[in-house]
């Protein structure tokens, strides 16, 4: 089968001097934000199609999303014989429920909704049937299967199920996401007194119709500082190496995720930005990647970083509006060129670490955090100016100057084995947020911290891309990434961190 590249390339400009409409987030006296979109200057009128999406109606919650078990997660090992067979599957799993989700939303939240869940059930059960017979082969196949066919509606007000929720993938991440990557901050705690962020307040849903809403951003100076960081120890790996790879000023974007839908065209059903490797999609085999070109200064830097775009929703539609992972997943809008993004590898507060193994694959946070609830979530947002206030299921509403800030630090700990594990995940974890030491049987690594800076508007009006069932909420947030390093520059980004040196 011949490769294919789902890419969407061109350059983009600036905003001309931030003249953005003041009424991005309008005011009410009690302080309540009631709009998101906002247009690109204070004449524009949204397009007519797009003028009346998106508003709440009532002071009941709704149902505007549909939830089904996250059937990967549930699937800490799986065969290598079975893996690609599990692979397209789980695919296949995702193309129903996005199919699903277009036909709920094209109906405007039909009160039957059993016309939407009971044929998604139905085309689940086979896909779900074929799953457990790629792992009967080798005895594997989970008792629970059958159980993950039937899918539920939820309203996109109630928040994500918290830890604990049944989402166990067999990793102990215990309080990990907290090592700088945010703390939740509910309404309760992030809010000014008196401000009423709740549905029924008439706030628009974004410009694709499916989100996010006024109640997913938060004015960051409202927030409490909430970083903290284990202290270093006697031994610690204190040095750091930064690898300079751009801004994807290349222009490389496509909807394909190779880490956990290898083989499959517009597998994640959002676009990705991409820096380093410039040969990454679906199709990619470890060859091609070690044999590909990269943005990376370093050429002995092949690895491959990619994450959702960041798209404004001013209304002007971007290249692929009409195109997988685009439009037709309901990710639309304006894509965000980062002014900065720093890939910066840090050490472990209490020892030395072990290099990477060639090839590794880390997922950090989880694409159906909204859905799945937040035990993987692991993205933080921030303001340039305030990075010692971290958000994880808000948007910040940055003070006039200050930029937007993405924060992903990737688990630290490798099980000393594997490059990748069935759910992507239990092959690495966390070190221990008040320690800083790793899981039994893991031994740390270098680990990765990106940071992406954006010049967006102040105030509502941004998004990332997701899942069009995730209503691009930020608790949606994640990063990607495979280590291409050349092996002995991968041993000497070790020697820096252990040696306590910084290095590029």
């Amino acid at each position: 089968m011949g490769r294919t590249t789902r890419r969407t390339s061109r350059k983009r400009s600036k905003l001309a001097g931030r003249a953005i409409a003041a009424s991005a987030a309008l005011i009410l006296g009690g302080g309540g934000l009631i709009a998101v979109n906002v247009y690109a200057n204070a004449e524009e009128r949204p397009p007519p199609d797009v003028r009346n999406q998106g508003q709440v109606q009532g002071d009941g919650p709704r149902a505007t999303t549909i939830s089904c078990p996250d059937v990967g997660n549930q699937l800490p090992a799986v065969p290598e014989d079975a893996r690609a067979e599990v692979d397209r599957r789980l695919a296949e799993l995702d193309n129903q429920l996005t199919e699903a989700y277009a036909r709920f939303a094209e109906a405007g939240n039909p009160e039957d909704q059993s016309a939407v869940l009971d044929p998604l059930e139905e085309q689940r059960r086979p896909t779900l049937d074929s799953i457990r017979t790629a792992l009967d082969r080798s005895g594997e196949a989970p008792e629970n299967l059958d159980g993950m066919a039937r899918c539920t509606m939820r309203a996109d007000d109630d928040g994500p199920p918290r830890q604990g929720t049944g989402q166990d993938t067999g990793q102990d991440q215990g309080a990990g996401q907290d090592q700088g990557t945010g703390q939740d901050q509910g309404p309760d705690r992030t809010q000014e007194p008196g401000q009423d962020q709740g549905p029924g307040q008439g706030q628009g849903q974004g410009q694709a119709g499916n989100g996010p809403e006024a109640g997913d951003f938060v004015d960051i100076t409202s927030v409490r500082p909430n970083v903290q960081k284990p202290p270093n120890q006697r031994g610690a790996s204190r040095g750091t190496f930064t690898t300079r790879c751009g801004t994807n000023e290349n222009g490389k974007f496509n909807p394909d995720n190779v880490i956990v839908a290898p083989g499959v065209s517009n597998g994640a059903h959002h676009m990705h930005d991409y820096v380093g490797n410039q040969e990454t999609d679906a199709f990619s085999s470890d060859q091609e990647l070690a044999d590909g070109r990269t943005s990376c200064r370093n050429q002995g830097d092949k690895s491959t970083y990619y994450w959702p775009v960041l798209r404004l929703q001013n209304g002007n539609d971007e290249d692929d509006s009409g195109a997988d992972g685009g439009g037709r997943d309901k990710n639309v809008g304006e894509i965000q060129t980062p002014d900065q993004v720093t890939l910066k590898f840090v050490g472990s507060p209490v020892g030395k670490v072990t290099a990477m193994p060639r090839f590794l694959r880390v997922i950090t946070g989880d694409a159906k955090a909204f859905t799945n609830g937040d035990a993987n979530a692991n993205a933080s947002w921030s303001c340039t100016g305030f990075e010692n206030r971290q958000l994880k299921d808000k948007y910040p509403i940055c003070p006039e100057g200050s930029e937007v800030v993405r924060t992903f630090r990737f688990q630290s700990c490798w099980d000393g084995r594997n490059t990748d594990s069935a759910n992507h995940r239990t092959h690495v974890a966390f070190a221990d947020p008040r320690s800083g030491r790793c899981p039994r049987g893991f031994r740390a690594v270098p680990q990765l911290v990106q940071r992406i800076v954006y010049d967006v508007p102040p105030g509502p009006g941004f998004a990332v891309d997701s899942f069009p069932e995730q209503l691009h909420k930020p608790v949606t947030d994640h990063g990607d990434f495979i280590n291409v390093f050349d092996q002995r520059l991968m041993r000497r980004v070790a020697a820096c961190l252990n040696e306590g040196r910084r290095c590029s």
